[in-house]
């Protein structure tokens, strides 16, 4: 194991119990980066699992969508059930008019004459529109990689983070996670339980300064050749503007900590809230300058066409999905499997 370092700030260092063997040191930071896949080479069955967990979480936002097509005749009465099915799903105006007036332009110079071939001309295009949002999370770019990652209240943004560690560990990564959201009383406590769980020190303190924290933990992971650092940073929501300065100066902090750094700047928002879900990117990317999104608790909500809204507003990258508890249930974001799960 690394040997515990001891900073001058009052940040306490809380060690997990240490594992049987030792996670193997990352690599340098001249090592080719590695696309972060989660599964290096997946099972069919794997894959058929996760499809048939993401088509279950997707299906009350698909219900509308994917019954339109169901023996419909092309006129302008399915073009109007399809706008209303899109905006019930969060679309939002933007993607809904461009999806629409993109289908009605393709439908016409394909001469598509039946709903089926109706319905997989909206999937290519769907596709189309999503695809930008699809990248890969890359490891190894820089020793160690520092992430900021943010949220409101509710998003599971702790979990979220709990969960990455046991990934990132998977691909031979050791973690560090800094305890930065001090504003909600039970989030140290919760990123510490994630850190025992996953055999992972957690920089925290008692009571004091995030900035400091998320400094202190940058230059642990320096001093300790740790491959990945967490910095966990308060829920707020964007309309509380003092709490977004002090996240913009949470930034500066780790930047000074570590030159270049925050190298991903995550945003973790909440599937179910729709459109003010891209409220919070808008609010969030305009303070931070997002890096990447990760979008959590998709299973059962009706409002997943949210991402079409993203994709024409603020196409931040989404990294990740979530549709579930498990560590297995959050993803990488792949376009055309989200939109086969919508459609069908």
């Amino acid at each position: 194991m690394f040997s515990f370092f001891k900073k001058k700030t009052a940040a306490s260092e809380v060690p997990a119990p240490a594992p049987a063997e030792a996670p193997a040191p990352g690599p340098a930071e001249s090592a080719a980066p590695l696309a972060f896949d989660m599964e290096t080479a997946p099972r069919p069955e794997t894959k058929q699992s996760w499809m048939g967990r993401l088509k279950a979480g997707l299906s009350k936002t698909s219900a509308n969508l994917s019954i339109l097509f169901v023996g419909a005749k092309i006129d302008e009465a399915l073009y109007e059930e399809l706008e209303a099915a899109l905006l019930m799903a969060d679309a939002g105006i933007d993607a809904t008019q461009y999806l629409l007036d993109a289908l009605k332009r393709k439908v016409k110079e394909d001469k598509l004459l039946d709903a089926a071939a109706v319905k997989a001309a909206l999937k290519e295009l769907m596709t189309e529109l999503l695809l930008p949002l699809q990248k890969p999370f890359e490891l190894g770019r820089h020793q160690p990689l520092v992430m900021m990652i943010s949220g409101v209240n509710g998003a599971g943004k702790t979990t979220t983070i709990g969960k990455l560690a046991k990934h990132m560990q998977a691909h031979h990564q050791s973690v560090l996670l800094a305890a930065g959201d001090t504003f909600r009383a039970a989030a140290r406590e919760q990123l510490m339980v994630w850190g025992q769980r996953n055999n992972v020190t957690v920089i925290a303190q008692e009571s004091g300064d995030p900035a400091a924290v998320s400094f202190d933990a940058v230059q642990s992971g320096k001093a300790r050749g740790t491959n990945v650092v967490m910095i966990d940073t308060a829920g707020r929501l964007p309309t509380q503007l003092h709490l977004m300065e002090e996240l913009k100066k949470i930034k500066r902090v780790i930047g000074k900590g570590m030159e270049g750094a925050p190298h991903e700047t995550l945003l973790v928002i909440d599937g179910n809230t729709g459109q003010n879900a891209l409220a919070q990117v808008k609010a969030f990317d305009d303070a931070l300058q997002l890096s990447g999104l990760i979008i959590t608790k998709l299973d059962g909500t009706a409002k997943g066409g949210v991402l079409a809204a993203i994709a024409r507003v603020r196409p931040v990258p989404v990294y990740f999905i979530g549709i579930g508890e498990k560590i297995e249930d959050l993803q990488p974001f792949n376009a055309a499997e989200f939109v086969e799960a919508l459609l069908g």
